[in-house]
């Protein structure tokens, strides 16, 4: 299986240029079962991240464009009057895929935004009473202009915390962008040429071989004791909920396994707690989220 994975992260590189940290990232919210928040600025390749990333796993891909006049049912999708059959009939929304791009997420509304929370938790859609599973696997990517906030609504802290980790792609290097150019000149990958290297039955494996990564007792305090100190902290207002404790020990299991182990380490958390827990703290006084927790990881011993 970790030869597959290797073939993924390649053929993700083909469309891609650099960007190896963002996704190995992607792959571990995607393998931990959960979804990935990517905050940053237009052009940078975080639509083609999702668009191969859903093509390399065989699996369907729907956009959802986020505007002010979007509404929750179409996110979700509803029940239309079939005149041939004297029956409501539902049409699915754009949910109903195993990868689905929520491109500029904070310009929809937080009526359309809350649309979302009950599928990215649960996997299932209820309209008029009535809940349909969407598709297995299924992995949302948002992303968000952090700098424009003309025109947008900040997502609540109930949204924020269904989002395993949150990341940025950032500006290419010099070289990176270079290597786009020329990419022009030769020919570019476009993603529909990228050939499936994974099944969506391989991808659900590597998420149970993912949960099946050994995580030794003192490594489980180390995280708590993390999350625990975010709620203790005097330039925090709201800490990590537990669900965030979840989120970081899934994502631990995936780093140890995409490293090939079958066991975590220190290191991982020490990696991966700025990207699962910085999204969900609330800093006082206009502190940054992601400094609070540089500092966190200094000060708290591992056992």
């Amino acid at each position: 299986m970790r030869d597959r994975i290797e073939q993924l992260v390649e053929n993700l590189g083909r469309t891609i240029v650099g960007k190896s940290e963002a996704i190995r990232l992607v792959l571990v919210a995607l393998f931990s079962g959960g979804h990935a928040l990517l905050e940053d600025v237009p052009g940078v390749g975080k639509t083609l991240l999702a668009k191969s990333l859903a093509r390399s796993i065989d699996g369907q891909f729907q956009r959802l464009q986020c505007t002010p006049d979007l509404l929750p049912s179409d996110v979700t999708g509803t029940n239309i009057w079939n005149p041939r059959s004297g029956e409501f009939v539902f049409m699915p929304g754009p949910v109903f895929a195993n990868v689905v791009l929520a491109d500029e997420i904070n310009r929809a509304t937080p009526r359309t935004q809350s649309a979302l929370l009950e599928v990215m938790e649960e996997q299932q859609v209820t309209v008029d009473g009535v809940s349909r599973r969407v598709p297995t696997p299924f992995f949302v990517i948002a992303t968000q202009n952090p700098v424009e906030y003309q025109g947008t609504f900040p997502l609540p802290e109930a949204q924020m915390d269904r989002f395993a980790l949150s990341l940025s792609l950032g500006y290419p290097t010099e070289l990176e962008e270079l290597q786009m150019l020329q990419r022009l000149d030769g020919g570019s990958v476009p993603t529909e040429a990228l050939r499936p290297c994974l099944s969506l039955e391989e991808v659900q494996a590597l998420r149970q071989k993912c949960a099946a990564v050994h995580v030794e007792p003192h490594l489980q305090q180390y995280m708590l004791s993390l999350v625990r100190a975010t709620r203790q902290d005097e330039e925090i207002l709201l800490g990590v909920s537990p669900r965030g404790t979840v989120a970081l020990h899934r994502a631990v299991q995936a780093i140890a396994f995409l490293e090939g182990r079958d066991y975590a380490i220190p290191d991982d958390v020490k990696y991966l707690a700025p990207f699962v827990l910085a999204h969900r703290l609330i800093p006082a006084g206009g502190r940054k989220a992601r400094l609070i927790v540089d500092r966190l990881l200094h000060t708290v011993a591992i056992p």
